[in-house]
């Protein structure tokens, strides 16, 4: 594991946009697994940038994302497909149809999670997979449970996650309550993974996830047994 600590935000998205930016140089028809909220947002500034100064090319990538709220369409505002949309799909030459989200008003989430596993299986996998982590130690919507979820699948959220998300909606009861979420196996499974994390509030999370055992009840502790994880810290 590479565990990187940087005094900054702004350095924190300087180095992910770098790696993220490598595996696609590295390898143009690459499969990325992106995440959502706030702080993948400097690290997709970044990799616009550079793909509008022609120093990056995504017209060969696919990517898919982690995560989906039920019950929100790609159209809502709050969704996770509107946030790629927004603040990094339009801003780069990927092609749209291989941008790939779970759906969050199927009508059987389970379902829809075994497609979307299938879907990457086809795939060949998830070449370098970006996650964050949250307060309680969930990465996507693998939130601490008694044991650790394979497959894509539904989920009810934490009431931490909730109000960690609240600030995005009106109020907190515009949050959903469920969501769809990639399960360990393909998160596992990626060829390269890259966690980052941002602010004070993050350190003791990161501390018990890397440094403590390996417990579904921390779900971030499953990637101490993934052989290629580079972790990036910001203290501020």
């Amino acid at each position: 594991m590479n565990y990187v600590v940087v005094d900054t935000y702004e350095e924190l998205s300087k180095k992910a946009s770098g790696i993220i930016a490598a595996q696609v140089i590295m390898k143009p028809d690459c499969v990325l697994g992106l995440a959502t909220g706030s702080t993948p947002l400097g690290a997709y500034k970044y990799l616009a940038e550079m793909c509008a100064a022609g120093e990056l090319d995504f017209s060969e990538v696919t990517s898919v994302n982690l995560d989906e709220y039920a019950g929100l369409d790609g159209s809502h505002e709050q969704s996770y497909r509107y946030f790629m949309d927004t603040n990094l799909f339009s801003k780069i030459n990927i092609d749209r149809n291989k941008t790939f989200v779970p759906s969050g008003i199927a009508s059987d989430l389970a379902h829809e999670g075994e497609e979307y596993d299938k879907l990457i299986e086809g795939l060949g996998g998830i070449d370098l997979q970006l996650l964050g982590i949250g307060v309680d130690g969930h990465i996507g919507f693998n939130e601490p449970d008694r044991v650790f979820i394979a497959q894509t699948h539904p989920v009810n959220l934490d009431e931490s996650t909730i109000d960690a998300n609240a600030r995005f909606f009106s109020s907190r009861d515009d949050v959903p309550r469920a969501a769809i979420t990639m399960g360990m196996k393909s998160i596992m499974q990626a060829k390269k993974i890259l966690l980052i994390a941002n602010g004070q509030n993050k350190k003791a999370i990161l501390e018990k996830a890397f440094s403590g055992p390996v417990d579904p009840m921390v779900p971030a502790s499953i990637l101490q047994l993934h052989p290629d994880v580079t972790v990036i810290f910001s203290e501020n």
